[in-house]
């Protein structure tokens, strides 16, 4: 029974843990040579698409006149609710300095939308959800 000792506890015979120590080396290489090929594979895909994104110049073209136009709408809509406020109320230039700003503000947002930087009100988490679990 005293040589039944497990090898992972001090005291346990030398040769079980010298191959114990070779098998988690020769694991970790294994393991570091299959993230290797994953990592030059998903970096090569990487460097293809943005290639391929690259080369369709049309594309780019199309997202920036699709992105200024939705900042220039959110400025004009908001400048023209504000002229309105002022002819109706009176209250010329408040009206419109106030709702020019919230027009800007919301340009802003509808670009970064658009652009993917932020995300849309219907994916925000309700509150008490977890981040990232969709309960739908």
């Amino acid at each position: 029974m005293a040589h039944d000792k497990s090898p992972d506890l001090p005291g346990g015979n030398a040769q079980d843990n010298e191959d114990r120590e070779a098998g988690e080396v020769g694991d970790l290489e294994t393991r570091r040579k299959a993230l290797d090929t994953a990592l030059a594979s998903r970096t090569a895909a990487d460097a293809k698409g943005r290639r391929d994104s690259r080369t369709s110049g049309g594309s780019g073209y199309a997202n920036a006149l699709r992105l200024s136009s939705e900042f220039i709408a959110g400025i004009l809509v908001g400048a023209g609710i504000g002229y309105l406020i002022d002819r109706l109320a009176g209250t010329a230039p408040w009206g419109m300095i106030v709702f020019l700003l919230l027009g800007f503000v919301a340009g802003v947002l509808n670009v970064l939308r658009s652009a993917g930087l932020v995300a849309d009100p219907e994916q925000s988490t309700r509150s008490g959800d977890k981040p990232g679990s969709n309960q739908e």
